[in-house]
């Protein structure tokens, strides 16, 4: 038995994507700039680098005011209900068939693991990255205000680190993006903002009425 639901706003859905093609192109010039690469010379790869870097701030300006506003931030508080059973889900379960044991609402969007690992990216990855950029970026100006010790070496290795940080979360998250009861089900719902959500023994709530925002 399975419901449909509008999981996905208009806005989430574009602040998802738009956030995937910033971030990837962020990754492949950063890339590009330490040499790892030559798809892109140093030069067109830094000014697309920067480009997107404030694209990619400005979009999380957006999406920091639009989630306060609208109240969907409560999607991310942490909660411990349940987690041992995502953790042993996603342990074995995943691989041997067995029911996902949590059902999505509109009010519950995100899982326990989800909200941990989200509100992670938020707190953690994102200022790691913005921070340590901006720095980089602005180290002629800022480093009479640095900290003695900080350099811009060390800035740089901050940056780098939480690149590779958003690159492991990036890869995890296509990979469970995947681990709905089709291959492509969670992907669909974050093009169409509909999800079907199949009753397959897990945790129940009350379907709530779509919000379009």
């Amino acid at each position: 038995m399975s419901e449909r639901i509008y999981l996905f706003t208009r806005f989430e859905r574009f602040w998802h994507w738009m956030q995937a093609a910033l971030i990837i192109t962020l990754l492949v010039t950063g890339f590009a700039i330490h040499g790892s690469h030559g798809l892109l010379d140093f030069r067109t790869a830094v000014e697309v680098h920067e480009l997107a870097a404030w694209l990619l701030i400005g979009l999380w300006v957006l999406a920091i005011f639009w989630h306060f506003t609208t109240g969907h931030w409560k999607h991310y508080v942490p909660t411990l209900s349940n987690i041992d059973r995502m953790v042993k889900y996603y342990a074995y379960g995943i691989f041997i068939g067995a029911p996902h044991p949590y059902k999505v609402t509109v009010e519950r969007k995100h899982n326990p693991l989800q909200r941990i690992a989200y509100l992670g990216v938020k707190l953690l990855i994102n200022p790691l990255v913005w921070v340590s950029g901006l720095v980089y970026l602005f180290w002629g100006r800022l480093q009479p205000l640095m900290p003695d010790g900080l350099g811009l070496q060390q800035v740089a290795q901050l940056h780098t680190l939480g690149a590779f940080l958003m690159l492991a979360f990036l890869i995890i998250h296509v990979y469970l993006a995947t681990a709905g009861h089709t291959p492509l089900a969670h992907i669909k719902a974050m093009i169409t903002g509909w999800e079907d959500v199949h009753d397959e023994g897990g945790a129940t709530a009350k379907p709530a009425a779509p919000a379009r925002h």
